[in-house]
């Protein structure tokens, strides 16, 4: 007790982000004395302070302290402000992450080598000419690989990012592959390599494309070039210590060809696992159609809405490509109607700014959106459609749907416009809820990851609409 009551009170205190504070005392003549970084940061108890270099000491009356271990190195490769300026998932994705980086470093080397040696590189009979023909052929199909797959699916790599991210590297592991076995058939190695390019290239844009998704998601300061930025470095450094590795293993692999073979597949299958690994570590927080179709199944069989993490651990990644259902989101409208008739049976029983479409025998759901259509609308109109999906499922439902579904699989008499009226008028009931318990659990709704196409559509025939 007579230790702590000399214990004099702290003049003020500091911080850096989220981490420890410390605290400064004023010394006898009048300096501050502030406590040192490194007793905490390693965890030991007690006062430890530093005297600071004021004018006397010739500084220009900034306190010369101890920095914490390794902060020069965490300035260096992580992002401004870390952990507080980036998502939670950040550090488990980036290092493995890293792990499949280095891992496709090595492999990257294998192929290179087997290229090279394809070319004739060491080989005195070998044409100068020939070679840099193939060279320019493989690069101008990469080249046009590389557009045609932009055009082709550049607008879904931003709904599917971690599916997309996955077959990006799965993909170029193949392209590897195929550099690696072009030497051995050598009457096909032009056709080899253009296709192993084609395929590199489609890897570029769906990698960098993906990643670019993904720095938004991680950056919550408004960050995202220096988020980009320090991952830039990361993969340098990585890269760096795998050309260091390849130096070392390509002597040795060089001479056994069955030894570099074997090397590949190891280092491959740690590539698909720490990838694997990284994009499941992901937890996005806005909804896609394959997050959606998770969180409402589980609300309509429990009543519950799944948080972030537990439905990031749930989605499928490996089938996300080919759901059940074939939902479209902002179609033109004149490729659902055709007379008055059927725009009186879309717009008859519900005021919503939204057009919905039901063919059940083709699984397929059509939206048309209104010009008022919001980002909460537009959740309603995919809700609704995978609501009809769970019509024609099995497990448990809610009681005004169950009686739906029953009267789905009583037969075809009842028109689908029917069901699909009759399922507003339920929603009108449950959407609230869900939308309500999606925001309670830590979803964005004010945004979305849904496969939206850019039609929009006015019609007179509904009274008045809602604006969500």
């Amino acid at each position: 007790m007579a230790d702590g009551a000399n214990v004099e009170p702290q003049l003020c205190s500091e911080q850096f982000g989220s981490g420890a504070a410390r605290g400064c005392l004023v010394a006898a003549d009048g300096s501050l004395q502030w406590e040192s970084w490194g007793w905490r940061w390693w965890g030991f108890p007690g006062p430890f302070t530093v005297k600071p270099q004021g004018r006397d000491g010739g500084g220009v009356g900034t306190p010369r302290t101890a920095s914490p271990p390794l902060s020069g190195l965490m300035a260096v490769f992580l992002p401004q402000g870390f952990p507080d300026s980036v998502s939670p998932d950040y550090l488990p994705y980036q290092l493995w992450d890293s792990v499949q980086a280095f891992a496709s470093s090595l492999s990257g080397s294998l192929a290179t080598h087997a290229v090279l040696l394809g070319l004739g590189v060491g080989n005195a009979k070998a044409s100068v000419s020939a070679a840099t023909a193939t060279w320019l052929v493989k690069d101008s199909t990469g080249m046009l690989g590389r557009i045609l797959f932009a055009w082709w699916k550049g607008s879904k790599l931003d709904c599917n990012a971690k599916q997309w991210r996955l077959f990006a590297d799965i993909l170029n592991d193949v392209a590897m592959f195929l550099e690696i076995m072009a030497p051995i058939y050598p009457i096909f190695f032009t056709m080899t390599v253009c296709t192993s390019n084609l395929a590199k290239c489609i890897v570029s844009v769906a990698g960098g494309a993906t990643r670019a998704a993904l720095t938004v998601h991680q950056a919550r300061r408004n960050n995202m070039a220096d988020v980009s930025a320090k991952d830039s470095s990361q993969e340098t450094l990585v890269n760096l210590a795998g050309l260091l590795v390849s130096l070392l293993m390509l002597p040795l692999v060089s001479a056994c060809p069955s030894f570099s073979l074997g090397c590949f597949f190891f280092l491959t299958a740690l590539h698909i696992y720490a990838n694997y690994r990284a994009v499941r570590a992901l937890v996005l927080e806005t909804l896609n159609e394959g997050r959606l179709r998770l969180v409402l199944k589980h609300f309509l069989q429990r009543g519950e809405v799944l948080g972030p993490t537990s439905a990031n651990q749930m989605e499928p990644l490996w089938t996300g490509f080919w759901p059940s259902l074939s939902l479209s989101l902002g179609v033109p409208l004149h490729c659902m109607i055709s007379s008055v008739f059927e725009l009186q049976q879309l717009v008859e029983g519900h005021q919503e700014p939204y057009l919905l479409r039901w063919d059940k025998s083709q699984r397929q759901v059509q939206v048309v959106l209104s010009q008022m259509a919001g980002p909460e609308t537009i959740l309603r109109a995919a809700t609704h459609g995978l609501v009809l999906e769970a019509l024609q499922g099995n497990g448990p439902l809610p009681r005004e749907l169950e009686e739906l579904r029953n009267q789905v699989r009583a037969g075809p008499e009842k028109d689908s416009w029917v069901i699909v009226r009759e399922t507003h008028q339920v929603l009108d009931k449950l959407f609230p809820k869900f939308l309500k318990g999606l925001q309670d659990a830590g979803w964005k709704t004010e945004k979305h990851q849904l496969e939206v196409d850019e039609w929009r559509a006015t019609w007179l025939l509904s009274p008045e609409k809602k604006i969500l």
